[in-house]
């Protein structure tokens, strides 16, 4: 059986107008129309929904049962209509962001997200650019924070943040550009994170390769397997002002050309939404701009 909203729609109407003939003249429908609609709902549900007396119809017990329901379904399709033709930011926003993104950058932008928009829900979730990008295209979350590059194909985006990336090793530890002194010791994410790319693009070019890796799941574990000197990590800059001890720890940049890595807000293609937009907008403000550099 399935009930369609324009069934509800007729039934209410009958109901409000006292009778098929009002009901047809409010509906823009023919009276015959009306009155198959009504017989026809009742053969789905298999129960009578009116009885005639004299010239009225009056509601059998099933019929009130389902006027009740009529009414909260159709309200709330009317609602969800309204919603959808909204251009205001509103719901649920399911946000996701690479860890760095999450740690550091995201407090204040998403703070005045909430500040300016009470009525959306906040959700987010960490993980690296692969992940969140299989996120985007399984439906799982509405956008994402990710390192370029992204697939122009599948997605829209804007620049929100340009990083600096480099190697951060212990100070007791010489520096890395000194011949063989590269570290032993990777200390990076999972593969999929675009500065455990660049780090180990960083190897090839000084023509060797880590005896051994050390995957782990947080920036901080990593700074401090680093100031311990087990091995060098790279990240952006940006992760050693939330670090207490960055002061005993040296810091490398990389060659030029390869001293940025921008952060992109990205969307499924064709499918951005006000929340999204909302974001977007909050993200690439002038004063974020000038955060970001």
């Amino acid at each position: 059986m399935t009930m369609e909203l324009s069934d509800l729609r007729i039934f209410r109407a009958v109901v409000q107008e006292g009778g098929v003939t009002r009901a047809a003249a409010k509906l823009h429908r023919v009276q015959s129309n009306v009155t198959t609609r009504v017989r026809q709902l009742e053969q789905k549900l298999g129960v009578s929904l009116f009885t005639r007396e004299g010239k009225r119809l009056q509601l059998t017990p099933a019929g009130r049962s389902l006027l009740g329901y009529a009414d909260r379904l159709l309200a709330l399709a009317a609602e969800a209509e309204a919603a959808l033709q909204d251009d205001k930011p509103r719901g649920l926003f399911r946000l996701g962001a690479m860890e760095s993104t999450a740690a550091v950058r995201l407090p204040a932008p998403l703070a005045a997200f909430s500040k300016r928009y009470p009525a959306v829900e906040l959700a987010l979730t960490t993980g690296n650019p692969t992940q969140l990008a299989g996120a985007l295209l399984a439906g799982e979350i509405d956008a994402a924070l990710v390192a370029e590059p992204v697939a122009e194909a599948d997605f829209e985006s804007v620049v929100a943040f340009t990083e600096v990336p480099a190697i951060v090793t212990a100070k007791t530890r010489p520096p890395v550009d000194a011949p063989g002194q590269a570290p032993e010791t990777m200390i990076v994410f999972e593969q999929g994170c675009p500065h455990r790319a660049r780090l180990e693009a960083w190897y090839r070019g000084q023509g060797t390769l880590p005896r051994n890796i050390v995957e782990l799941r947080s920036y901080h574990a990593m700074l401090g397997c680093v100031l311990a000197g087990m091995g060098a990590a790279l990240l952006p800059e940006s992760v050693l002002t939330t670090f207490p001890e960055s002061k005993r720890l040296r810091v490398h940049r990389l060659p030029q050309g390869e001293m940025s890595l921008r952060t992109l807000l990205i969307w499924r293609r064709g499918l951005g939404t006000p929340n999204v937009a909302a974001l977007a907008e909050i993200l690439t403000a002038p004063a974020a701009e000038a955060r970001s550099a």
